[in-house]
């Protein structure tokens, strides 16, 4: 039998979470996935709840060697028809106080967040200029306004934010679209690298930053939890970003929230954009019960 093909898509990040619900919806739908996985074990995991016509493709996105590895075999397989789609999902979580995390995390959250991300677009640029593909950057609400003990993680989807702008730009005589794709929290076990996180950055603070900074960072933790375990199903979020990858006229971003979260975000957001900084930072952090 032989399979409807949409086009071929990219996707990083597709071991867990959403890149995996965003990788098994686009192979159901029709779609040639090319999926990121980091090892034989999340390939053959992917395969098995997968048709035979999505391809696990092992790409650790900090990299170069194997990003090029994937971009060939990419090539070779899609010939003239280039890549329609390309979904930057891959993502590290870094949580802890700036003053704090581990220079060796910290390098770690820019090399998955926005170096990887860079170097994986460079390397399928070529074949989605083919296509007139779509790059679709998923970002995050800390890309919008900045939290406290995750700066790592907004710090980076800030940037992500810049280059998916000025790439969108640079792009627009090849007729090339970039997208951003903004999740709600999602129902996953993401809080767990949370922790694990926080951890590691705990057993190197010192007895004074545990007094200034473990009391509140538990409590962000507790809320980060509860958060996620209510969260926004995986597979629901792949539908927005199917739709970002189908519209015929995209937007450039694309909300997938829950109205309750759409209302509190959107709000912060006009503040943050209406009132002085010092302000709107007075008020988040009363918000977000830290006072």
């Amino acid at each position: 039998m032989t399979k409807s093909n949409k086009g071929a898509v990219v996707i990083t990040g597709t071991s867990t979470g959403l890149g995996r619900a965003t990788a098994l919806l686009l192979d159901k739908q029709g779609y040639r996935v090319f999926a990121g996985v980091r090892t034989e074990k999340d390939a053959e995991s992917l395969k098995q709840a997968a048709s035979g016509f999505l391809t696990p493709i092992i790409m650790d996105i900090t990299k170069e060697e194997q990003i090029r590895a994937a971009s060939e075999f990419v090539s070779l397989a899609v010939g003239d028809e280039g890549v329609l789609g390309l979904v930057n999902n891959a993502t590290a979580i870094v949580f802890g106080p700036l003053e704090c995390v581990p220079i060796e995390d910290v390098r770690e959250n820019f090399e998955v967040g926005i170096i990887g991300q860079i170097a994986v677009t460079q390397a399928f640029l070529p074949m989605l200029r083919k296509a007139k593909g779509r790059v679709i950057n998923i970002s995050s609400a800390c890309g919008r306004i900045a939290e406290p003990y995750f700066g790592l993680l907004s710090a980076a989807k800030f940037t992500l934010e810049a280059f998916t702008d000025s790439l969108r730009m640079e792009l627009f005589s090849s007729n090339v679209e970039v997208i951003s794709v903004f999740p709600d929290q999602l129902k996953t076990e993401v809080y767990k690298k949370v922790e694990a996180s926080y951890d590691r950055t705990f057993a190197n603070m010192s007895s004074e930053a545990k007094a200034i900074y473990d009391k509140i960072c538990r409590i962000y933790i507790q809320q980060t939890v509860e958060g996620h375990m209510n969260g926004m199903s995986c597979e629901k979020t792949a539908n927005v970003i199917l739709k970002s990858l189908e519209d015929r006229k995209p937007k450039r971003q694309y909300f997938a929230y829950s109205i309750s979260s759409i209302l509190s975000d959107t709000f912060l957001f006009l503040l943050k954009r209406l009132l002085p900084h010092q302000y709107f930072y007075d008020l988040y952090f009363k918000i977000m019960n830290f006072d």
